[in-house]
């Protein structure tokens, strides 16, 4: 069990500390001087009065050579511990106070978390490497857009446009629509798709559908000449994907998808397909630096999406 480490004398200052850890690390009180920029005879004083604090020897002295007691080694210990804490603390501070440090809260859609979310987060740190991301995965844009005025979360990765005011938008990048068909299916052989050989299929959505996303699958159906047949609604986008992989219908859904692993499956292009907007997204409200350095880091890495 880790013992507590706390300093009980009220005069021990750090300062004592740090010339102690010094004369501890050099051995020699002269080396330690140099180091600390200051006078022999003056840091001797400070350790003597330490010990004197202290009521314990905690350097033996000879005319060559200083060693630490065994009390000495106990306290150097301590004193490391605390000295680290407090730079720790100092830089800590400083990072958090630019910006530069911190907790954010990020949404994803599904397709989005499977398809970007890991080289968002890694170009994000080499940028802020003192960030911590709690990851909020499987939201619809306009969950996102709702916990965003709600403040539980700080930004959203969303598929515009977006029934929501306040919202503040950075555009990320364009995927087109893409048909995933159960593995085996005619249409799945051919070697090219128009959005026209669709027109016959039953179709699987989700039950809250994306409104950027849904919108362009309805223009782009209609554009075809026909409607959408919607035989079978799924909760989210795996689901989706497995209704499909079950034979129950097809899906239209954005080229991120083909990340997420859904054996039975066959994604293929279609010729004249609608393209869909990822934007990242945050409140107006937004006060927070570091929401703000992520959104430049953000706009500053586009040209890796």
């Amino acid at each position: 069990m880790r013992r507590a480490r706390f300093f009980m004398v009220n005069k021990v200052e750090l300062r004592h500390l740090r010339y102690f850890a010094t004369v501890a690390e050099t051995c020699h009180f002269g080396h330690a001087a140099k180091r600390l920029s200051m006078a022999q005879p003056a840091l001797s004083h400070a350790i003597r009065q330490l010990e004197k604090e202290l009521g314990v020897c905690l350097l033996a002295r000879t005319t060559r050579r200083v060693e630490l007691t065994e009390a000495g080694k106990f306290f150097l210990d301590e004193a490391l511990h605390t000295l680290n804490r407090l730079d720790a603390g100092i830089q800590g501070v400083r990072l958090f106070d630019g910006g530069r440090s911190g907790l954010v809260r990020v949404g994803f859609t599904a397709a989005a978390a499977f398809g970007h979310l890991p080289l968002m987060v890694q170009a994000i740190r080499k940028k802020l490497p003192g960030l911590e991301f709690e990851i909020h995965s499987d939201l619809s844009s306009q969950e996102q857009c709702d916990k965003l005025r709600e403040e539980t979360l700080d930004l959203g990765v969303v598929h515009p446009p977006l029934h929501h005011t306040g919202v503040e938008l950075l555009p990320l990048c364009e995927e087109p629509l893409i048909a995933v068909f159960p593995s085996g299916h005619p249409l799945a052989e051919k070697a090219s798709l128009d959005v026209d050989d669709l027109r016959d299929e039953s179709f699987v959505t989700e039950v809250k559908p994306d409104p950027g996303i849904d919108d362009e699958v309805m223009k782009m159906c209609l554009n075809a000449g026909f409607s959408p047949r919607r035989k079978h609604v799924a909760p989210n986008l795996p689901t989706l994907l497995a209704l499909v992989a079950a034979g129950l219908g097809i899906g239209l859904v954005p080229e991120s998808a083909r990340a997420v692993p859904m054996p039975g499956t066959a994604c293929r292009h279609l010729r004249g397909a609608a393209t869909v907007t990822m934007a990242l997204a945050w409140h107006r409200s937004q006060r927070s630096q570091v929401v703000a350095n992520v959104v430049k880091a953000f706009d500053a890495y586009l040209p890796a999406f």
